[in-house]
């Protein structure tokens, strides 16, 4: 049985809906960032990054929720949570998936997460207040460029649809608003309606 850490409003939220989708045999812990849980004795043995998600093979521990979609994903190939066998479709999904760690979540990290780049106070403050900016660029770019189809990778569900439904959800907190951008807003509408999501949204809400 798998086994995913996660915390309420974290990315983690991507991997338990793929873990749902998958119809997977797994459970869930919940860690609490407001305990600090994350930095506890028992959870760096487990993940020394202190962070979520973490999930817990038989082979070993994941981190990072690029590595664990697509692990989900090619574990469960019967749910087609991802294009297995098309390399170039894959790896477009992996880009997709790669930009959202790599940019979209850092941008987002600047409101309340500015000691990780800086000890200025001064800088903290500056970074927070290029977050909305920042964060309607990304939407942006994501609205014009990835959005073709109904789900991120046109026609068919995916991994990555979970995770752009992750990241959408922290928009109102960055002051951005999701109806700005109309593809953007549909696809959060069809992935908040799926079944899985909103089994899984009852213990992320």
């Amino acid at each position: 049985m798998l086994k995913l850490y996660y915390a309420r409003g974290t990315c983690a939220l991507a991997s338990h809906i793929a873990l749902e989708e998958a119809q997977a045999d797994y459970e869930v812990e919940r860690l609490d960032f407001a305990k600090n849980e994350q930095r506890s004795t028992a959870y760096l043995a487990i993940n020394a990054k202190g962070r979520v998600p973490s999930l817990i093979t038989e082979r070993g521990t994941l981190t990072e929720t690029p590595a664990l979609l697509v692990y989900i994903a090619q574990l469960h190939p019967a749910a087609r949570l991802a294009p297995l066998d098309d390399p170039f479709a894959l790896a477009r999904m992996q880009e997709f998936n790669s930009y959202l760690c790599s940019t979209v979540h850092v941008a987002h990290g600047h409101r309340q997460r500015g000691a990780r780049w800086s000890d200025d106070e001064a800088a903290h403050k500056s970074m927070a207040a290029k977050v909305p900016q920042n964060m309607r660029d990304c939407f942006a770019l994501i609205e014009r460029e990835y959005l073709v189809g109904p789900w991120v990778m046109g026609e068919a569900y995916s991994v990555a649809d979970a995770y752009l439904f992750t990241v959408a959800r922290w928009l109102a907190g960055d002051s951005v608003d999701l109806r700005e951008f109309p593809r953007a807003q549909a696809h959060f509408d069809r992935v908040a309606a799926r079944p899985a999501v909103q089994k899984v949204m009852t213990l992320h809400a």
